[in-house]
């Protein structure tokens, strides 16, 4: 059996020199399990997918810059009777921010987004009474690594206001209210392979700043959920990522609630190294589904 790994043309836009590379300690220990895979760059155009029989999504980091081509590379491996993991149609849903409403509609808790469709024109300083904030978090719909993320105040309002309506004549943007949490206590990361929990985090944001992401100097610590938690957390992945080899369920305890703010199916990073046992369950996981 042949498994790729699909990775992305590393341009340095999305890596951190100070993370150990994920891919390759994942990859190492696959190999020493006998398993025939090796990383394969997603959009390669001198690569044959039909040599591969199975195609784990670890890094296509690039995917929502080029979020056309790739819905195709999906397609195609559709098309070549490639089995991707996590499965392909959950993986469209995943990629478009919308996905939190038909979250919300199952009854589960997400932070309150509003969706603003691409070609509108808006005025952010109306939004501040819609969202009950003062600090509104503005990105695409479609989109990853904080790339073209606001966080708006009074203050810069107007100023993004400019800079959203000219990036509305491409694309849909979410908006939803800046949670004060994430800069005291830190966003929560739980970690689930073939929907089994396997461990967690949480990841807090360096002084001054509000992405927690390592590539802005974001920190990550360990912790071991509480079991309401952990049983919340199991909810989405059980009504959403049914068949998938990992989830990861970000979010913040707000009002001793947990509020999700993205469910991440594609591409997230895995914080493999943070847990000694989480490699194996990754890789029980990856055994029961092929």
């Amino acid at each position: 059996m042949n498994i790729a790994l699909v990775t992305y043309q590393d341009k340095g836009a999305y890596t951190s020199p100070t993370v150990e590379n994920e891919d390759d300690s994942l990859l190492r220990f696959l190999k020493s399990k006998n398993l025939n895979i090796q990383k394969v760059i997603w959009n390669d155009p001198q690569v044959n997918w039909e040599c591969y029989d199975i195609a784990i999504l670890k890094s296509p980091w690039d995917y929502f810059d080029l979020i056309t081509d790739f819905y195709q590379w999906l397609e195609s491996l559709k098309n070549k009777n490639v089995k991707l993991l996590n499965p392909i149609d959950i993986v469209k849903w995943n990629a478009d921010k919308h996905y939190l409403q038909d979250i919300e509609k199952a009854g589960l808790k997400v932070t309150p987004s509003i969706f603003i469709d691409k070609g509108q024109k808006i005025n952010l300083q109306d939004y501040f009474e819609k969202l009950s904030t003062d600090k509104i978090i503005v990105k695409p719909s479609v989109s990853g690594g904080s790339k073209n993320t606001f966080k708006v105040t009074a203050i810069n309002a107007e100023e993004i206001s400019t800079k959203l309506n000219d990036l509305l004549q491409k694309e849909d943007f979410i908006l939803q209210p800046f949670l004060s949490e994430i800069e005291e206590t830190g966003e929560w990361s739980l970690l689930f392979f073939g929907g089994e929990f396997s461990h967690a985090l949480l990841k807090k944001a360096k002084s001054g700043d509000f992405r927690v992401q390592h590539t802005f100097g974001g920190t990550i610590h360990p912790q071991h959920p509480s079991q309401h938690l952990l049983a919340t957390a199991q909810q989405y992945v059980n009504h959403f990522a049914k068949d998938c080899l990992y989830a990861r369920v970000d979010g913040a305890i707000v009002n001793d609630e947990f509020l999700l703010m993205e469910l991440e199916l594609i591409e997230p990073f895995l914080f493999l190294a943070t847990e000694e046992k989480a490699l194996e369950n990754y890789y029980e996981a990856l055994m029961k589904l092929i």
